[in-house]
């Protein structure tokens, strides 16, 4: 065995279960600890700084530079007092990771010494610079100017004794440079919408929340072994690595009892988590082996994005301490299933109505199946629009490979609605209404009779209705998933907005405003039929059946981009005022850069790990079966050996020719990029590696994996996947 996997494989056996984070008390005693939330606020801030922190989280409502003071002095004291001993503004650029440069509280003091100070200029704003970020050309060198400001909707928190606040980060100009003030705005945009067509039904009603749970998936595998494969470390996926005998088939991982050390693993991550006001719910293994996932509760959008980015640090942070490697890359491993995140998304009411939950009278039906047609019509409109917000190279090996949602959007609602909605689609306004009167989906909640859910379950689907929420399940396990749920966003209040002015203007003409409901309602489902699809997105027929209704799928990654530069796109973003043309220009730009960048490096290391790896293993194997011919030969000379060693010939003829085959391939590959890197615009170079280098890393993998079956295990230099897979 090499010496390099052989001592990975000797420091992973010395790996135990442990737990670091042990709490003996309930976890109501120490849930939200590191959180400036609304209590602590309450205990640290002045009566008028409170006021004011409530008003601009709950009406937006700007906060003076003066009372910005009496709040960061407030934030200070509970932060010092809880250990922090700098603080930083946290942002998410567009690299889907997270952003932060931390500042000492300390200055220096007169006399000597130093005193712990933090005003509320460096609260509400900061100039971090961090030019480096891509920018898709919003930020020249000699204008780079970059802003965060405090985004007081999340509440600040610590974590590793530093204070940590939630930002926006924006040009000099303005111009958004992140993934949270797009969506920030498509929440505001969304809100507006909403409440307009709310208060037709009650006036009470003045402000609508976007609510998502994120159901996160994600692998782990041991330190050592993850350490022993340059393309896990490099690139977050195996480039290379023959499928085990056994993997998911048996389905016996999927809810199966979780092991011992990543229980020990789970439970300290989920104690630190509570400290930080994360409400985990469920926890469980899912079905590729040492895959697994968590599920926080469901809370309002913005505060869930940044809640499951914080979770990706601090899971990778406690595994780190247990000797693990938490993977989110959406295809660690071929052959076996890949993750995602699913964003269980709706929209509720200040009176806490759920808009997407079916009613019990004709009154909050009509209003559900309002916002129920308007969300499936923004999905018909921005179909490829949504696919386009989930693609990247990542979510590209996993996306239609028959274990995740299809590469093509379509919306499954179930049997019962279908039904409902083909009725009122077929029927006169009168007889729509009785529909709507006599309409009751709710479940009544009995025990232990369990009736059938009226939305059943579609795990094919991209885009399910769950009885009071759609499921997106299309978005990648390693996203920051505001760079999709902005596109939702903004998608459904175009929308929503639309459906006003058409109700209004029904309304207008003479007729009653119910009668104008339907009307609109029935309109809308009759124009966004096509999307709608309750059978296997996983089938051929689908794909074909798709492709007759004028569905775009993701086929190819750069190509996908450019419907972002549509003229339907700009005009949905213009209308929502969520990004301008500019930004949707820039955006655009950083999306193809960033999957240059990423196939540049595993074009590089699959090209390391084939030169430097594997065809040095190759031949060395090869050697020995050479000496072992030469060695039957000598012994039993020219007549008798050759039948004795023809199976040894003929595996030093197949190795000879894959060895021939790689450095061919590898070659070839190395051109390609070449030519690819000749060009200047990132649109033109991201197509050509699409096409012309990143076949080259399935073809060099399939002769790979063929070698790995020949040549001894002993010698073979990687850890295999029935050890990454299966140590625990």
């Amino acid at each position: 065995m090499s010496s390099f996997r052989k001592r990975a494989l000797d420091e992973f056996a010395s790996h135990k279960a442990e737990r670091f984070y042990v709490e003996n008390k309930p976890v109501s005693q120490y849930f939200g600890q590191y959180v400036f939330d609304i209590e602590k606020m309450r205990r640290h801030l002045s009566a008028e700084a409170f006021d004011a922190v409530q008003l601009a989280i709950n009406e937006g409502v700007k906060i003076d530079r003066g009372i910005a003071n009496q709040i960061a002095s407030g934030m200070k004291s509970w932060a010092i007092e809880m250990g922090a001993t700098h603080y930083t503004h946290w942002f998410h650029p567009l690299t889907d990771a997270t952003a932060e440069k931390h500042e000492a509280f300390v200055d220096p003091a007169k006399s000597g010494g130093v005193f712990e100070n933090f005003k509320g200029e460096a609260l509400v704003q900061q100039e971090p610079d961090a030019s480096s970020f891509p920018n898709g050309g919003l930020r020249n060198t000699f204008e780079a100017r970059g802003y965060t400001a405090w985004d007081p909707s999340s509440p600040a928190f610590i974590m590793d004794q530093t204070l940590c606040i939630p930002t926006v980060f924006v040009a000099y100009t303005g111009e958004s440079l992140d993934q949270k003030t797009p969506h920030l705005k498509s929440l505001q945009a969304l809100d507006k919408a909403a409440v307009d067509i709310c208060k037709m039904f009650d006036h009470k009603i003045n402000r609508v929340n976007s609510m998502l749970g994120l159901e996160q998936e994600y692998f782990v595998v041991d330190e050592a072994l993850y350490r022993a494969r340059p393309d896990l470390m490099l690139c977050n996926r195996t480039l290379v690595g023959h499928i085990a005998a056994k993997d998911q088939q048996l389905e016996d991982h999927y809810f199966g009892a979780i092991p011992s050390r990543v229980m020990a693993y789970m439970k300290d991550f989920e104690t630190e988590a509570y400290k930080l006001g994360v409400v985990l719910k469920t926890r469980h293994n899912e079905v590729a082996p040492n895959q697994f996932e968590f599920a926080p509760y469901y809370t309002e959008a913005n505060l869930a994005v940044d809640h499951n980015l914080m979770m990706m640090i601090l899971m990778r942070k406690v595994a780190k301490k247990h000797k693990l490697k938490v993977i989110f890359h959406e295809k660690p491993f071929a052959g076996i299933n890949g993750s995602g995140k699913h964003c269980n998304w709706s929209m509720v009411t200040n009176t806490g109505v759920n808009l997407l939950s079916p009613g019990k009278t004709p009154r909050t039906n009509l209003q559900f199946l309002s916002f129920f047609a308007s969300v499936i019509r923004a999905v018909y409109e921005h179909h490829h629009l949504l696919m386009a917000g989930v693609a990247s190279l990542n979510n590209s090996h996993r996306l239609g490979g028959g274990e995740a949602p299809p590469a093509v959007m379509s919306v499954f609602i179930g049997t019962t609605l279908t039904s409902v909605l083909d009725s009122i689609e077929q029927m006169s306004i009168e007889d729509a209404s009785a529909e709507i009167s006599s309409l009751r989906l709710n479940i009544v909640n009995k025990i232990p009779e369990i009736l059938p859910d009226n939305t059943d379950r579609n795990r094919t689907s991209p885009f399910a209705f769950t009885g009071n929420r759609f499921e997106f399940r299309a978005v990648g396990s390693s996203v920051n998933v505001a760079s999709a749920m902005f596109i939702l966003n903004s998608a459904v209040a175009q929308q929503l907005t639309r459906f006003k002015k058409l109700v209004d203007a029904l309304v207008k003409s003479g007729t009653p405003k119910e009668d104008a409901l339907i009307q609109i309602i029935r309109q809308y489902i009759q124009e966004s039929k096509l999307i709608r699809f309750e059978g296997n997105g996983y089938s051929n027929e689908w794909r074909e059946e798709a492709k007759a209704r004028g569905l775009k799928g993701v086929s190819d990654v750069p190509e996908a981009f450019k419907v972002f530069l549509d003229e339907k796109s700009l005009k949905l973003m213009k209308e929502t005022n969520v990004l301008t043309e500019r930004e949707a220009e820039a955006r655009y730009e950083v999306m193809n850069e960033i999957f240059i960048k990423k196939l540049q490096i595993e074009a590089r290391v699959i090209g390391d790990l084939t030169i430097n790896h594997i065809i040095p293993t190759a031949i060395k194997f090869q050697n020995s079966l050479i000496d072992n011919v030469l060695g039957l030969k000598e012994l039993f000379g020219p007549e008798d050996y050759k039948e004795m060693s023809e199976s040894q010939l003929a595996t030093i003829k197949k190795i000879s020719g894959y060895i021939k085959t790689l450095r061919e391939d590898f070659r070839a590959m190395v051109e390609a990029r070449k030519e690819a890197n000749q060009l200047t615009s990132y649109p033109e170079k991201a197509a050509a590696y699409s096409n012309n280098i990143l076949p080259y890393l399935s073809k060099i993998r399939t002769v790979v994996d063929k070698l790995e079956m020949l040549v001894d295990d002993e010698l073979w230099p990687l850890p295999k996947y029935r050890e990454l897979l299966f140590w625990r």
